[in-house]
């Protein structure tokens, strides 16, 4: 059996040209020219089918992809997905797909250096959300460097779903909608307090203080992050009314907060800790005080604590976890927490995706100076891949906003809009 006869056996194929190593092809002469150019990227597919094993051969260029964008494979993914069906083979091929397997997977290679070990390996470096391995999960992540973030997030540092106002909206225009979206929700006003978890390069914080007047605490358990917001903050001249801490947020020690922002924190805590999570927040806000979670989450709830594995867990988020809202709405609300405002916009984090690979394209030989080809490559699979799961419903971004109402039920909202709808204040 040749290779191309194993991807038709195991593919229905209508949009993709298969060559391979020994000389086999298969599929449409005008399909998107895919090429398994030796029997070490043939061994990443057998021995982890599915997308880690493309994503190994493909980083190593033992899959070759023709005519690629780098930077924006979103189209080729697409096109894979679309075009390489699998499916189930007929019994009489079983017998020789199994010879042929049997006579290729005769080793596991060597894995790309930019993948992170295994979980069962993990655990040389503690159980799964304890504090020294959640500070190198974070690391692994958000320490890439803050140039490179600055070549793919743009001016706004900022590395969350946006908010289009509209489809033809600038990302920065759209990430600044996103954080007066939230400051509208948590109804900020001129002397509150506020803390803001998982702050990344501060823009919330900056946002928050020029805009509406407050004081802010951001904390983050990437260096790298925290010194670059340390540094916009006194850049900004608002060093006075807003700092942020190289911190785990669970050691944040001042309570009272008016409000709450967990911007794209909760992905990387587990949906077995929910419930500890949410009890630390509502412990931390004064009577009537609201907390903002904004988060990625799976589209249903029947899979709660399973956490992500594949390309993402080995390659992007180590340890991440997603569950669906409703399990993010019951453990705040089981800590007692009321929710008041609900709402999906996974729409909006297609297009970020999407400017985000726009960016990490159109920069791409400087993407590649600041971290390398292989984190470089990695970032163009997730981003364009993460771009293609929310437009297709397989992963949604949820904002619950919530109060910590006072013993005599008092929520602090009234009985108007629930936010405004102003525009955002001028500095």
């Amino acid at each position: 059996m040749t290779v191309a006869q194993a991807f038709d056996l195991l593919f229905d194929n209508t949009m993709c040209r298969i060559t391979a190593f020994d000389g086999s092809a298969s599929g449409p002469a005008e399909g998107l020219p895919i090429h398994v150019a030796s029997d070490v990227g043939l061994n990443y597919l057998l021995t982890a089918p599915g997308t880690l094993g493309m994503a190994r051969a493909y980083l190593t260029d033992s899959l070759v992809i023709e005519g690629v964008d780098e930077g924006d494979p979103y189209e080729v993914l697409k096109t894979m997905e679309d075009g390489l069906c699998p499916r189930l083979p007929d019994w009489r091929g079983i017998p020789e797909l199994a010879r042929f397997a049997a006579a290729h997977r005769w080793q596991v290679p060597s894995l790309p250096p930019e993948e992170t070990p295994s979980r069962a390996r993990r655990l040389a470096s503690g159980f799964a959300h304890g504090r020294r391995r959640d500070a190198a999960a974070i690391s692994h992540h958000y320490d890439v460097s803050n140039r490179f973030y600055e070549l793919v997030l743009g001016p706004s540092m900022a590395y969350t779903c946006a908010t289009y106002p509209t489809a033809e909206s600038t990302l920065e225009l759209a990430q600044e909608s996103k954080f007066d979206l939230v400051c509208r929700k948590l109804g900020l006003e001129p002397g509150m307090r506020l803390l803001d978890l998982g702050c990344g390069w501060g823009g919330m914080v900056s946002h928050a203080v020029h805009h509406y007047g407050v004081t802010a605490i951001g904390v983050t358990l990437s260096g790298e992050q925290a010194a670059y917001a340390a540094a916009r903050l006194e850049r900004e001249g608002i060093a006075d009314r807003a700092q942020v801490r190289h911190l785990d947020y669970r050691d944040v020690a001042e309570t009272g907060f008016d409000a709450v922002s967990s911007i794209g924190l909760t992905e990387h805590i587990g949906p077995k800790n929910y419930s500890a999570y949410f009890g630390f927040l509502h412990a931390k806000l004064a009577e009537g005080g609201r907390l903002l979670n904004h988060c990625i989450t799976r589209p249903d709830n029947r899979h709660p604590g399973i956490p992500e594995r594949g390309f993402i867990n080995r390659y992007v988020f180590p340890d991440g976890g997603l569950t669906g809202s409703g399990d993010i709405v019951r453990a705040a609300e089981d800590v007692g927490l009321e929710v008041r405002h609900h709402e999906n916009l996974r729409e909006h984090y297609a297009l970020t995706c999407a400017d985000w690979c726009a960016n990490l394209s159109k920069n791409w030989d400087d993407c590649v100076a600041e971290a390398g080809r292989g984190t470089a490559r990695v970032w163009g699979l997730y981003l364009a891949g993460s771009r293609l799961s929310f437009e297709r419903n397989r992963i949604q971004l949820h904002q619950v906003l919530m109060a910590r109402t006072s013993v005599a039920g008092r929520s602090g909202f009234g009985l108007g809009t629930l936010f405004p709808e102003a525009a955002p204040r001028s500095r």
